[in-house]
C-alpha cells in the first residue's frame, strides 16, 4: 500500500483492493464465485475514480446480505436460447455473476441475428452499468442497459416516489482500448451520491429531491425520507417510465414500486431485473464497418475538437492513474472495509 495523502487517503493496487473486496465478500457468506464477479464490478468502480460504485459498494452488499432477502450462493441458471433472446434466471442472487454467465450466448445472439437482447431476472443489482456495457464493447458490439431499483424518485409534478433511479447506460466500441460509454441515472443524482453526501454531512446539490412534505430541500436524509427528482423534468421522468416498462414490465420483472415492496424496510440493495441488449455494426451497417467506424470518429472528433469532453473520459484517464499509482480510498473508508474483512 502507498498513500497519495497518508492522513486522508491511500492509494491501494488493483489486485490488493480486488482481494480486500473477495475478503469481505467472502466473510458475508458468498459464494466464491459471486465474490470474484462482484469484486471485479467493485474495482471497476474505485479504478475509474467513481466513488459512489466502488469499495463503498460494500457496505451496501453488507447490508443487504445482513437482510436475509439475497440467496448468497444460488447459481445463476442461463436458459436455453430462443433467437436473440438470452434469459438468466440469477434466482434471487447479486447480478454480476449472472451476467458474466448471460454474456457469451448474448454476444453470440448478437453476431447471428445481428442484434441480442439479455434478460436476468430475480437479480440484485448494485453496481453501476458501464462496467456490463465495457464488457460487451470489447467484443466489437454497441450497447444499451436499463434497469429499475427501488421506488426512490417522483416523477416530474409529483412529490410522491414511483420510480427507481432507473440507469440507462450506452457503449459504442472504438478503435484501441477505450470505447465511448455513457451510464447516467434518470434521477437527478444518483442514489450511491446521495448516501455519500448524507455519509459526509454535506447538501445535496439544489433541485435533487423533495422531503416528505414535498417541500424542496438539500438535505440527504430528508430528501430520503421524501422523493427524488428525475433530471431534466419532465424529459427525465419520461425516460424513467421507458425504464420500468422496457426492464420492469416487459421482461417480467418487478418494477421499482414492487422491489420496494418486497425490501418492507430491510435496506437490501434493490431486486429486479435487467435489460442488455446489443448490436453487431457489421450486420446492421451491411458489413460496410469500415465506414460505420468512420462515421462515428468524425462525429466523436467533432465533439472533442471544440475542447468539449467525451462522457466516458475521465473515467479513462482515472484508470490510467490507478493502474499506474494504485486506486485512490478515503482513509475513513478504508479502516471501515478493513473492520468488515475481520
Amino acid at each position: 500500500m502507498t498513500s497519495a495523502d497518508s492522513s486522508t487517503t491511500v492509494r491501494l493496487p488493483l489486485a490488493q483492493l480486488h482481494d480486500l473486496a473477495c475478503r469481505v465478500l467472502a466473510r458475508q457468506g458468498l459464494s466464491p464465485a459471486h465474490a470474484q464477479a462482484m469484486a471485479r464490478t467493485i474495482v471497476a468502480g474505485q479504478r475509474d475514480d467513481c466513488a459512489s460504485h466502488g469499495l463503498y459498494r460494500l457496505i451496501t452488499c453488507s447490508q443487504t446480505a445482513a437482510s436475509g432477502k439475497v440467496d448468497l450462493q444460488a447459481e445463476p441458471v442461463v436458459h436455453p436460447t430462443r433467437g436473440a433472446v438470452v434469459r438468466v434466471d440469477a434466482r434471487r442472487a447479486f447480478s454480476p455473476l449472472a451476467f458474466e454467465r448471460g454474456l457469451p450466448a448474448l454476444v453470440e445472439a448478437a453476431r447471428t441475428y445481428g442484434l441480442g437482447a439479455l434478460v436476468i431476472q430475480q437479480c440484485f443489482h448494485f453496481s453501476a452499468l458501464w462496467p456490463e456495457v465495457e464488457d460487451i464493447t470489447a467484443h466489437g458490439l454497441a450497447a444499451l442497459a436499463l434497469t429499475p431499483s427501488h421506488s426512490w424518485v417522483a416523477p416530474a409534478g409529483g412529490h410522491k416516489p414511483v420510480f427507481g433511479t432507473n440507469p440507462i447506460a450506452f457503449g459504442w466500441p472504438r478503435p484501441g482500448p477505450t470505447p465511448f460509454v455513457f451510464d447516467l441515472a434518470t434521477s437527478a443524482i444518483a442514489r450511491g451520491d446521495l448516501e455519500l453526501h448524507r455519509r459526509a454531512g454535506t447538501p445535496l446539490p439544489p433541485g435533487c429531491g423533495v422531503d416528505a412534505q414535498g417541500r424542496e430541500s438539500t438535505d440527504p436524509i430528508a430528501v430520503a425520507q421524501g422523493a427524488m427528482r428525475t433530471f431534466g423534468g419532465h424529459k427525465g421522468s419520461a425516460l424513467a417510465a421507458m425504464v420500468e416498462l422496457m426492464a420492469g414490465a416487459l421482461i417480467g420483472d418487478w418494477i421499482s414500486q414492487e422491489s420496494l415492496a418486497f425490501d418492507d424496510g430491510a435496506g437490501a440493495a434493490p431486486c429486479h431485473g435487467e435489460l442488455i441488449l446489443a448490436f453487431d455494426p457489421i450486420q446492421l451497417s451491411g458489413g460496410d464497418l469500415a465506414q460505420a467506424q468512420q462515421r462515428a470518429e468524425v462525429l466523436l472528433s467533432s465533439i472533442t475538437d471544440q475542447g468539449a469532453r467525451l462522457p466516458s473520459q475521465r473515467r479513462h484517464a482515472a484508470r490510467e492513474r490507478s493502474l499506474r499509482e494504485g486506486a485512490a480510498v478515503p482513509r475513513t473508508l478504508y479502516e471501515e472495509i478493513l473492520a468488515l474483512a475481520h
